[in-house]
């Protein structure tokens, strides 16, 4: 989704509406339709093989578009773009449709988050959070743990979910799918007894910086979507529920602290909820980390702020952790596009500053113990 021409929305197509519409009033038809898809390429999907598939999972403006970005642009990789949406359950089908079409040229649009980013219908998105709520209705009820773990099995989901990406490696021609989805964070353990040879990333950034550019979006969208069905609707149907009138906090097991961050966003403790968020979220996540030794050798965390500084150092090792080959002129272009936003600056008080240190200092040193480890454990592994 783009930003309008005026500057002042969100612009959804109509037959994007209608046809959203219909895939969200109507899951298990759409299901099925998947399925039989699944069907009647099953000779050529079995010759496909789901090896090390990647998953970057971040809380949203943690740097994770620019993962996907960079990842996307290797030769071997295959993701969700925007054009698949909405019929995302049918891939290969429509991306036959779309082969039937004329070409036209790409029209590059700054994307409605107003970051500077520019996409086109090519550019790779997170579209497959419309899959997970399909099958799983409640992941998104702020109420209700979304916790995914080893123990957790859902045959009917993981047969469609393994079909999927078949049939995106096979309609795109890439060997490794490649997924970004910030609620993937609740999903680590899940997809990895999935999948035992995925490779996951995870951005973090410095809680004061991130959260004032949470902070500025959830602004931006609130008064982008109120009043504007069409983006509302799409948002919630492909999933997008970190900014706007529809906001939802992800539920990482504690619904006592999910309803007090609720309690102060709907209560004029913006800075204070936001604050108890990331530290809910990545505690969450590095409780995981820290108790699964398998899981931890999976996971890659990238600091926004370091690869800002660094960015060749980290692209190499981000890439080195993917197993995927970069050569130092592809290495060069990417670190060109890495830089520290200019376009906005947090502008918290000393005593808001001091609420954000106090309640996210803690787990920001456990993230920081949990990076320092991991990289210890490269450089001393034979």
């Amino acid at each position: 989704m783009a930003s309008s021409a005026d500057g002042t929305g969100f612009e959804v197509a109509g037959w994007v509406d209608r046809l959203g519409g219909h895939m969200e009033r109507h899951p298990n038809f759409w299901i099925k339709l998947g399925n039989l898809e699944s069907r009647f390429l099953r000779d050529d999907l079995g010759e496909i093989k789901i090896e090390k598939p990647i998953y970057i999972a971040g809380l949203a403006r943690s740097g994770s578009t620019f993962l996907l970005e960079a990842l996307a642009s290797h030769g071997s990789t295959v993701t969700h773009r925007y054009k698949d949406f909405p019929p995302v359950f049918t891939p290969y089908w429509w991306n036959r449709f779309l082969g039937f079409m004329p070409e036209k040229a790409p029209l590059p649009a700054e994307r409605a988050h107003k970051d500077g980013i520019v996409i086109t219908e090519e550019s790779p998105e997170a579209f497959e959070e419309a899959l997970w709520m399909a099958f799983f209705p409640k992941l998104h009820d702020p109420t209700t743990s979304a916790i995914l773990d080893r123990d957790h099995a859902h045959e009917a989901f993981e047969s469609f979910y393994r079909d999927h990406i078949r049939k995106l490696l096979a309609v795109r021609g890439g060997n490794r799918y490649l997924s970004k989805g910030n609620y993937n964070l609740t999903r680590l353990a899940y997809l990895q007894k999935l999948f035992p040879d995925a490779r996951f990333v995870l951005p973090i950034r410095a809680p004061a910086w991130h959260i004032a550019s949470l902070i500025k979006q959830h602004t931006l969208f609130k008064d982008g979507l109120t009043g504007n069905r069409r983006a509302l609707d799409h948002m919630r149907r492909v999933g997008h529920f970190e900014f706007g009138p529809d906001r939802r906090p992800i539920n990482a097991g504690d619904s006592e602290a999910i309803a007090n961050i609720c309690d102060l966003w709907d209560n004029g403790g913006e800075i204070e909820g936001q604050a108890r968020y990331w530290a809910h979220l990545h505690g969450k996540v590095a409780d995981q980390l820290e108790a699964d030794t398998e899981l931890k050798n999976a996971v890659l965390i990238v600091s926004y702020e370091e690869l800002c500084t660094e960015p060749d150092a980290w692209i190499r090792r981000l890439f080195d952790h993917c197993d995927l080959s970069i050569n130092q002129s592809s290495i060069k272009k990417l670190a060109e596009k890495v830089k520290f936003p200019s376009y906005y600056q947090p502008k918290f008080s000393n005593a808001e500053r001091q609420t954000i240190d106090d309640i996210t200092e803690p787990v920001a040193k456990r993230f920081a113990l949990l990076a320092k480890n991991a990289s210890s454990s490269r450089v001393n592994d034979p």
